[in-house]
């Protein structure tokens, strides 16, 4: 009985010991039990040295602007317009760091203190080229990995690589790194919207629009050797996928985060933007090739208005809240910062989720050209059943810390009763600012929504809110 309740005492203190740290070495094991469970100086040492630990590691993944280099893919042709599409993210005032690498330099540049450093890019002849119906251009593009980390920056923990018309959102970003320890090798990006595309090229390559990052431990080792595959591989078609099979020789897998959007498709993206999945919102491509994100605007000028957005509150850019008004039998979708959908009927929430096929496909083809690869809805036939949509008109952040967006209908040619949504001219959206911590980065939970009493009848007053532990989002 006596050894037993020994043995007792020893697997208890082991389990303490586990609990309370779990950076410390199996010496300590040993050595507590070997002097006994009255030695509380060294317990204090095992609780010290766990608190200890903890900080490192949140030293490791406290991430910041400055802790990031971007590397900018372009070209003196196509640097002229597209320019103005980085203008909207870089940070002026030497916040931000990184270079845009051009075949050349052009003439009467900008204000330099709006946009990045300009870098020349190095001479690629001595690589061999063989693709038919690619571009030489992508031996320099992909090179930019290597000549980003060569600029030598000090205090790099991520590299951040994209094109001149990939349009970032830096806040974001840097949230989403944090996640991440850049000291272990990390590629993080994402597939394209297309099964095709994916299936010629990669379910496992980051796409090069969509803009990718690699921890800078990683970037390091992949310059050193980058040349050496890049001769290898003569035969891809872009530059995004040898820096893929490069890091596939290092053997390094893609970690996918959604936020990233290649978009490889064309026409109106609305149905795209306004179904985001519960991550933030890191990137947009390929704005030359689709819609104004707004109506009535140019894509520069679209893109602009929804940067007022993302200035009031970045994290919460395109989060999408459902809610159900039980008056009318509305279904009501927010995109914070985008637009607001008011459907006519109540629907289940898996249905509203579903990005509405607003948009065409990136190229004509099979069927396989068709197939996206995330779950899409086809708009109804009749405009009457088809959602009201309102679109982000303004943002202001108050000293209490209440944030209030409007958004005014979009002109439909559809009225039939009084009690229809389109009826109603603007809606507002409380919300606080949205603090994306690790709990829901790593754990992501949708926001619920209220319907607001509201004095207007042109007039619908919403409120966003972190949902309760047991509350379902349901239609009644």
């Amino acid at each position: 009985m006596q050894l037993f309740q020994k043995h007792t005492k020893a697997q208890s203190l082991i389990n303490f010991i586990l609990v309370t740290s779990s950076f410390c070495g199996f010496y300590v094991l040993v050595s507590v039990l070997i002097l006994g469970t009255s030695n509380s100086k060294l317990l204090l040492h095992l609780q010290h040295s766990s608190e200890s630990s903890r900080d490192v590691f949140i030293k490791k993944t406290n991430t910041t602007l400055d802790d990031i280099v971007f590397g900018i893919a372009s070209s003196k042709s196509s640097w002229t317009k597209r320019k103005e599409y980085v203008k909207l993210w870089w940070k002026n005032n030497n916040a931000m760091k990184g270079c845009v690498f051009l075949d050349s330099l052009p003439q009467n540049e900008d204000d330099p203190s709006s946009l990045p450093p300009l870098c020349v890019s190095e001479d690629t002849s001595r690589f061999q080229y063989t693709c038919k119906g690619g571009l030489r251009s992508a031996i320099r593009v992909a090179r930019v990995v290597a000549e980003t980390v060569a600029l030598n920056h000090s205090n790099v923990k991520w590299y951040v690589f994209g094109d001149d018309d990939t349009v970032f959102f830096p806040e974001n970003l840097v949230k989403t790194l944090s996640k991440y320890d850049h000291e272990l090798w990390y590629y993080i990006g994402a597939h394209s919207e297309i099964y095709e595309q994916n299936r010629l090229f990669g379910f496992g390559m980051a796409f090069g629009g969509a803009g990718f990052a690699i921890s800078s431990s990683l970037a390091k080792v992949l310059a050193k050797v980058f040349d050496s595959c890049l001769e290898r591989y003569p035969h891809l078609y872009g530059s995004d996928g040898r820096v893929y099979s490069c890091l596939a020789e290092l053997g390094v897998g893609l970690t996918h985060e959604p936020g990233f959007h290649q978009v490889d498709l064309t026409g109106n993206t609305f149905g795209l933007l306004a179904a985001h999945p519960v991550t933030p919102l890191l990137s947009l491509h390929h704005p030359d090739y689709t819609d104004p994100i707004f109506p009535n605007m140019t894509t520069t000028q679209a893109l602009k208005h929804l940067f007022e957005a993302v200035n009031v509150d970045s994290q919460r850019m395109l989060q999408q809240t459902i809610c159900y008004d039980r008056w009318f039998s509305w279904t009501i979708s927010v995109s914070w910062g985008y637009a607001v959908q008011v459907f006519p009927n109540h629907m289940f929430l898996p249905d509203v989720v579903n990005a509405r096929e607003t948009f065409k496909q990136w190229k004509k083809g099979n069927m396989l050209a068709k197939a996206y690869t995330f779950n899409t809805k086809p708009v109804h036939p009749d405009p009457c059943k088809r959602s009201t949509i309102f679109y982000f008109d303004s943002a202001s952040s108050g000293k209490d810390g209440i944030i209030n967006s409007y958004y005014k209908r979009s002109f439909q040619n559809c009225s039939k009763d009084l009690v229809s949504p389109k009826k109603l001219e603007v809606i507002k959206v409380v919300t606080h600012k949205l603090d994306l911590d690790i709990k829901q980065l790593q754990a992501p939970r949708r926001h619920c929504c209220d319907v607001l009493p509201s004095s207007a009848s042109d007039q619908l007053e919403i409120s966003v809110r972190e949902c309760k532990d047991e509350e379902l989002i349901y239609k009644h």
